[in-house]
């Protein structure tokens, strides 16, 4: 179970972040909200939920005047021009926990958004005070961006506040400059082709949409395609690859092995020297303390290991290729 809104507004408080209060009838646009909430100043503020296609997920925090491009944003982040789309419904209640309408930086409090990537528009910090919702969408509270700082900084969240309308070159000696958002921790799956009718590159305040609510969510689920069976023989061995590559590419399972065969190794040990029904005890609670103990910074080393091994890679092989004629 998420965190209710009274739950963050008291842990506000507790992080001695001052804001002002409004509370109001359930809104679900920008401009509803914005005839609620005149007794406090701030700046409206618009929030996207969105995913790729390898179901990582992502929120864009941004003035309610800024334009967010989906197809520009994909690119920087190195996915593709058609790499973002919105979230599918089921995933408000199953990786924010909060109803449609109330997405915001704060959603990242619940423990099942811990992976979700966060992009915030840098033109948050040109103003006094920004308005969002607390978990709820029948509330405003506004706050400065030192403060939403400080309460991202309590919840372990890493900082990124970039140009969201910039359009940067990107190719062969320009490497994506967001590519370090994209969330390597999250469970890649393999990409399948989906219906051309999704909300890509669209500018939802434009149209006066809500900031997070998901349109036309049938498009969304992604299409079953039929394939040629491949042999016994290769699909062992295409199986056995690609269970290697995804075991490096992501982070929870290549933390996941190296926990396996720790636990593995200390059971051994234990139980060579301890061949009494104890010893086994002994060793399993050993395995449980160690899991939960390194089982978190693990997975934080494995994921910053692959953050820098992109970046330097890429960074590498583009500045040692060989000058043309």
């Amino acid at each position: 179970m998420g965190h209710s809104k009274e739950q963050l507004l008291a842990r506000l408080q507790e992080l001695q972040i001052d804001f002002a209060r409004s509370d109001h009838p359930v809104v679900m646009t920008v401009e509803a909200q914005a005839k609620y909430v005149g007794n406090i100043k701030g700046a409206l503020c618009k929030n996207l939920f969105l995913k790729d296609k390898k179901n990582r997920f992502y929120i864009v925090s941004a003035l309610s005047e800024t334009k967010v491009d989906l197809k520009v944003l994909s690119q920087r982040l190195g996915l593709g021009k058609g790499g973002l789309r919105m979230a599918p419904e089921e995933a408000f209640t199953e990786v924010l926990q909060v109803p449609l309408g109330s997405v915001t930086p704060f959603a990242l409090v619940n423990e099942s958004a811990r992976h979700v990537s966060l992009v915030l528009d840098r033109g948050l910090k040109t103003q006094e005070r920004c308005i969002f919702h607390p978990l709820s969408n029948d509330t405003s509270i506004a706050l400065n961006a030192r403060d939403l700082d400080k309460f991202l900084n309590s919840i372990g969240k890493t900082l990124a506040y970039v140009d969201l309308e910039a359009n940067p070159p990107i190719g062969k000696d320009q490497p994506p400059d967001l590519a370090a958002l994209v969330p390597s921790d999250a469970i890649v799956l393999p990409d399948l082709p989906e219906k051309a009718s999704l909300l890509q590159g669209h500018e939802h305040s434009g149209h006066k949409l809500h900031n997070d609510i998901p349109t036309n969510n049938k498009s969304i689920i992604p299409a079953v395609v039929k394939s040629v069976k491949p042999s016994v023989d290769s699909q062992k061995k295409s199986t056995n690859v690609l269970g290697l590559a995804n075991s490096f590419a992501d982070p929870n399972k290549f933390v996941e092995e190296v926990l396996e065969k720790t636990s593995a190794i200390i059971l051994s040990e234990i139980k060579v020297e301890n061949a009494k029904q104890d010893g086994e005890q002994l060793g399993t609670a050993l395995v449980a303390d160690l899991r939960k103990r390194l089982s978190e910074e693990l997975k934080s080393m494995a994921t910053m290991f692959k953050n820098v091994a992109y970046t330097e890679g890429f960074a590498a092989g583009t500045c040692n290729q060989p000058k043309r004629l």
